[in-house]
């Protein structure tokens, strides 16, 4: 899928999302929102990927919602932020979450400007590495806002409570550097999609179906009491096994041979 806002192109189970509106810094509009969001869609359908990484094009990664667009288009407020009754999320919460909902891991590459939505875009994927020099920001406050855009969900995840709310309360700039000091970075890099390429590989080299399992298992235990870990450790465990992928990672295991056999496509999870 290639759209004027935001290109998708998938290279050996591996996919490669890109926030294509350099000019104006990947800021947000209405297309490149929904154009996301089906990017996200499109993933998930394909089984044959295993990871994505997320970045920008040009000088940024997401210089955050296009203000001056959203001004030009009032309409787009309303429409975004009504919630369906039978949805968790509206549109503007669900073009960051959506990442973490994939059933594969998101690797968020992240360089020059990354403030508002693009933060909270990247707070909802799985690891994030940025140059030591980004220049990073949760910017609502600056608008007279709150993050709204599934940062809530994502940011108690990462970082201590007062790291979390002065951030958001000054809406200062900060480094990828400080970034990883605050648990908002995983790792950071002069070169982050060679570490991104590097991290993708690793894990497409192993079982999909189980990769898909550590995530969902993740997302369902962190942070909860042991007893809700417990018993979901045994849930989604038991999902797994017997699966042809967990066999084939079996016979791998067992096997002296260099050359493993290769898995199958991820199944639903």
């Amino acid at each position: 899928m290639t759209s004027p806002r935001v290109h998708l192109n998938v290279e050996q189970h591996l996919a490669y999302v890109t926030l294509n509106r350099p000019e104006k810094h990947n800021g947000l509009d209405k297309q490149m929102i929904v154009d996301l969001v089906q990017a996200a869609k499109r993933i998930n359908k394909d089984k044959s990927i295993r990871c994505v990484i997320l970045q920008g094009a040009g000088a940024s990664f997401c210089a955050g919602l296009d203000f001056s667009y959203v001004s030009k288009h009032p309409s787009m407020i309303a429409k975004f932020f009504i919630k369906l009754p039978w949805r968790k999320d509206n549109m503007f919460q669900r073009v960051a979450h959506v990442w973490r909902d994939l059933s594969v891991p998101v690797i968020s590459v992240v360089h020059g400007n990354c403030f508002g939505a693009g933060m909270q875009i990247i707070l909802a994927s799985d690891y994030r590495i940025a140059t030591p020099d980004a220049n990073l920001s949760i910017l609502e406050m600056k608008w007279g806002l709150i993050p709204d855009m599934s940062g809530m969900a994502t940011l108690s995840r990462l970082t201590r409570v007062d790291i979390a709310q002065e951030l958001t309360m000054t809406g200062r700039f900060f480094s990828g550097t400080e970034a990883a000091e605050y648990g908002l970075v995983s790792k950071v890099s002069d070169t982050p999609l060679a570490e991104a390429k590097k991290l993708a590989e690793s894990i497409c080299q192993q079982s999909p179906d189980a990769v898909a399992a550590a995530k969902y298992l993740f997302k369902k235990t962190w942070k909860k009491d042991t007893r809700s870990a417990l018993l979901w450790e045994r849930i989604t465990q038991l999902r797994l096994l017997g699966r042809k992928n967990q066999r084939i990672a079996m016979k791998n295991g067992l096997s002296k041979n260099k050359q493993p056999d290769a898995f199958i496509d991820r199944t639903s999870f």
